[in-house]
């Protein structure tokens, strides 16, 4: 497990000198015995290692306290929000908040031009519904799960890629993630990267993606392998990325009209996600984070984009969530990129 030894040894001493400060570090000891099979539950879900140091189990379990605390925090804001987020215990629980942005939240944000409608207007039906949603048009796959790789920008532009693919006529095909970490050369592989330098490379330099199958991922940086010209394989022809903040209605029409979105926003209070609509704790300005929007429904009480997440389907509602429209939450609006084959 990897952390800073320095640092949980100094915190781990500064805990047991409180417990033994206020004479209660029988109970400490109890409590960290009592969780250590959850502790060890939520370990195996994200390493799978034989053998746990009592270091990490101690670690483990300081950053489950601070998670249970936080998501108080953040539930206590949602009693009076209807279809309000909830939040708790998942696989991400036993990580310090810096672990989990420094192994999850590695996207790049660019700055994009604002969108104008009188330059592009309405490109496609004249009538647009009030809910729609491309995995009912069998346009979206399987949530994938980037594991402890930092490579959220490949897996956004690749599924959209995916589903356009589908948009145009095409059968759906499983794409090669590994192929644009590898070989992105403006991106840093698992450490982060661009979801607009990575369409901009994928246009320029016409790179074919290929099969999952031929070109599997392994959750790390490689050496890019090349393949034929002539060999099957998908290619973006362009793209574009605009800025849709205060234009959210407008940016619904667009994802009718050009498929799923490729939209980068601030991911931090995502940890503790388990399902609802993020209403509150999720700012613009601090981007972070590579998703797909893969729909909306402005049918109820509080509309809401449709979000799929690159982290499985153990996490959030089945690997998706859910983001309140008409106020940029959480950035969403910010950076939005569309494919074109």
């Amino acid at each position: 497990m990897q952390h800073n030894e320095a640092f949980t040894v100094l915190l781990s001493c500064s805990l047991l000198m409180f417990y033994v400060t206020h004479g209660v570090l029988t109970d400490f000891s109890e409590e960290l015995h009592n969780t250590k099979g959850l502790t060890l539950q939520l370990l195996n879900h994200l390493f799978n290692q034989s053998y746990y140091t009592e270091a990490d189990y101690l670690q483990a379990w300081i950053n489950l306290q601070y998670s249970l605390k936080r998501q108080t925090f953040l539930n206590s804001r949602s009693r009076d929000l209807k279809h309000a987020a909830v939040y708790g215990v998942n696989q991400f629980s036993v990580f310090s908040t810096q672990q989990f942005k420094d192994l999850y939240l590695r996207a790049h944000p660019d700055k994009v031009p604002r969108y104008r409608f009188f330059q592009h207007g309405r490109l496609g039906a004249s009538n647009y519904p009030r809910k729609f949603d491309w995995r009912d048009h069998g346009a979206v796959g399987p949530v994938y799960n980037q594991k402890s790789c930092g490579a959220c920008w490949a897996f956004s532009v690749v599924s959209a890629v995916e589903s356009v693919r589908v948009k145009d006529g095409g059968k759906f095909q499983e794409l090669s993630v590994q192929q644009v970490i590898d070989c992105a050369y403006k991106s840093q592989g698992c450490d982060g990267g661009s979801t607009v330098s990575t369409l901009h490379w994928l246009k320029q330099s016409g790179e074919k993606l290929v099969n999952e199958t031929e070109y599997p991922y392994k959750a790390e940086t490689g050496v890019c392998q090349i393949f034929p010209r002539s060999d099957g394989g998908v290619s973006v022809k362009d793209y574009a990325a605009f800025d849709f903040s205060g234009q959210e209605e407008e940016m619904s029409r667009r994802l009718v009209d050009w498929g799923p979105l490729v939209v980068i926003v601030d991911a931090v209070s995502w940890q503790d996600y388990q399902g609802g609509i993020i209403q509150h704790h999720c700012s613009p300005g601090h981007a972070n984070h590579a998703v797909l929007i893969t729909g909306y429904d402005t049918t109820g009480e509080v509309p809401f984009w449709i979000v799929r997440n690159s982290w499985g389907t153990a996490w959030g509602d089945e690997g998706y969530v859910y983001i309140k429209m008409g106020e940029n939450m959480c950035g969403v609006a910010d950076s939005v990129a569309a494919v074109f084959l």
